[in-house]
């Protein structure tokens, strides 16, 4: 079914503090040195004790509504992508539409970890595309602080928070999205997790209740692994070629990640974006973060061409081969 649906708006925000490589090294045992070679991080911003992923969501709507001409009345959908949701419920995204007001909305939350605005965005697209709705605003917030264990090296340098909104709306004239696909690889849930009711997974008690667990390696080769597989599905389902991509976007999980996953692609990493270097691995909310990084240093332009591939927890991963084309700022 050709798509129906248009990317019109977007919206960041970041909390004001940040917690630099020589703020960690008063933490735990590590270096700027040994953080910046294997991560590419310098900073993250992280959320204060009354800053929760709700917060955050409504100042990145807030920036979205202050740049763009556009009713948030008229949104008839909110999906809000997050996995530190302030309450197991109401969802963040009834608080969203409590904020805003918002008189007549469907609203959920939805947990694909780290390619949840991927995720998102594919199910604002089949809901706009089908007809079931007209204007949908897609969320990603998180507050990854807040589950963070600042005594394990391993983990603690790597998160950050933050939020990010879009408007995806009906356009059957100007769609924005030409190849999509999803998936999911279970087997590796292991291998990255947070607990919750449960405290075993496959007969095995798991580890540091309640924080960010991870085993780096697994995640890394299973990610420059079937990254690029993926890549390739999403240019052949569009019959295009990587030269005729403008810019890619992978989840900012890691810098050293991303190069790999470019070198095993041969896509050129000049012409990737990415917001892990000020802000750490964000998780759902890197993608959109890395966009309006680009967007406001005049790198993303309307008329580009851009691959977005989200993957993490779960394990799971979504692409989108996308046309940006949003509307113009006040």
């Amino acid at each position: 079914m050709k798509s129906t649906a248009r990317l019109t708006a977007i919206g960041t925000y970041v909390p004001e503090q940040r917690l630099t490589n020589a703020d960690l090294e008063k933490l735990v045992d590590t270096s700027d040195e040994w953080i910046t070679q294997r991560t590419g991080m310098k900073e993250r911003r992280i959320a204060g004790e009354m800053e929760f992923s709700s917060t955050l969501a409504c100042r990145a709507v807030e920036d979205l509504l202050a740049r763009y001409e556009t009713n948030i009345h008229e949104v008839d959908c909110i999906l809000v992508a997050t996995t530190t949701a302030d309450y197991a419920f109401p969802s963040v995204a009834c608080q969203i539409q409590q904020y805003f007001n918002i008189p007549q909305a469907s609203a959920m939350d939805l947990n694909a970890t780290c390619a949840g605005f991927t995720y998102a965005l594919h199910m604002a697209n089949g809901f706009v595309t089908s007809g079931l709705h007209q204007k949908v605003l897609v969320i990603a917030a998180e507050t990854l602080s807040k589950v963070t264990d600042y005594s394990d090296r391993s983990t603690c340098v790597l998160f950050g928070d933050g939020a990010a909104a879009m408007l995806v709306e009906y356009d059957s004239s100007r769609p924005s999205f030409l190849s999509s696909h999803t998936g999911t690889y279970g087997q590796g849930g292991k291998h990255i997790y947070r607990t919750n009711l449960s405290t075993t997974m496959e007969g095995e008690n798991l580890l540091s209740h309640g924080k960010m667990v991870q085993n780096g390696r697994e995640v890394y080769k299973w990610a420059v692994r079937n990254v690029p597989q993926g890549m390739n599905e999403l240019l052949e389902m569009a019959r295009m070629t990587q030269e005729e991509i403008s810019w890619f976007v992978p989840h900012s999980a890691n810098l050293r990640m991303i190069e790999s996953i470019c070198e095993k692609s041969r896509f050129p990493l000049e012409r990737t974006l990415t917001s892990v270097e000020n802000h750490g691995n964000t998780s759902a909310v890197s993608i959109p973060l890395a966009l309006d990084i680009a967007l406001k240093e005049g790198k993303l332009q309307n008329g580009d061409t851009v691959l977005l591939y989200g993957f993490g927890g779960g394990l799971t991963y979504a692409g989108h081969l996308l046309t940006w084309h949003l509307k113009e700022t006040k």
